[in-house]
């Protein structure tokens, strides 16, 4: 990773004041977030892809260069221009003495796809770490032209109050964010809507108590059954969050594996 402070094009996808990072480069945070924005990183030479980041936070912040920067730039420099959603947290502070709604991470990522189907057509991913891979689940259920989805350690069902791992866990504050997530079961047979259609790619830790692997089990059971294109790939001794800091494992070896997953899908995109 370099040292050098990255400096994306910032896209502005609503109203308000510019978003300030907390923290210093490489390991600033966004809470309290303004507006909706893309932070777009170009890749090295001609792209050949396109890829939609959503950092992970827990949906109380974004942890802006660890799942997000630092992801991109890996991405730009395999030829895939990225652009990292900075996107508002439900029932976190509007600005207007009120709060924001459950579903307003989802509001700004479908206005996020909304500017990149306008763009010069490449094929898309959509890629999010922890809870920012619940938002790519929920994303993939509303872009069935994306090329894929890669999901990592994220909270993909056993949030929801029906269904929680481990059982009899209390809800997550505030209000808005419990109610996404009971929106949103995604990888559920008994909620289809919440069932991504197409090609995904998932890394999770066996022994993470933070995001069970069970969110991952489910969305694989439910694949198996309706017969879904899913490359699912459990690490023994990773840590929750591992991202591409940890490299102390097997799991060091999962961006590796996510790349050469996106070269396959684009040559079958181009067959």
């Amino acid at each position: 990773m370099s040292n050098d402070l990255p400096r994306p094009d910032i896209l502005a996808l609503g109203e308000g004041a510019a978003n300030r990072e907390e923290g210093a480069w490489p390991d600033r945070v966004l809470a309290g977030i303004t507006r909706p924005e893309l932070h777009r990183f170009a890749a090295a030479g001609a792209p050949r892809a396109r890829a939609l980041v959503l950092a992970g936070g827990g949906y109380t912040k974004l942890m802006y260069d660890k799942e997000g920067s630092e992801v991109a730039l890996w991405l730009a420099a395999a030829g895939i221009e990225a652009h990292l959603l900075v996107h508002r947290l439900p029932g976190q502070p509007d600005g207007a003495g009120g709060a924001w709604p459950a579903e307003i991470a989802l509001q700004d990522g479908l206005a996020a796809l909304g500017h990149l189907a306008e763009l010069p057509p490449l094929p898309l991913f959509i890629l999010g770490l922890s809870s920012g891979g619940h938002l790519a689940g929920v994303l993939a259920c509303h872009a069935p032209e994306a090329a894929g989805a890669l999901i990592g350690y994220a909270p993909l069902n056993a949030n929801h109050r029906d269904h929680k791992v481990p059982a009899g866990k209390p809800d997550y504050p505030p209000a808005q964010k419990q109610a996404f997530y009971d929106a949103w079961p995604v990888g559920l047979a008994a909620h289809p809507e919440a069932v991504p259609r197409i090609p995904l790619f998932l890394a999770y830790a066996l022994g993470d108590r933070s995001v069970p692997v069970q969110h991952a089990l489910r969305l694989v059971e439910t694949a198996a059954e309706a017969g879904l294109d899913v490359d699912a790939h459990v690490f023994g001794r990773a840590p929750h969050g591992f991202a591409l800091r940890d490299r102390a494992g097997s799991h060091a070896v999962w961006s590796d594996l996510a790349l050469g997953w996106m070269d396959r899908r684009l040559e079958a995109g181009a067959s």
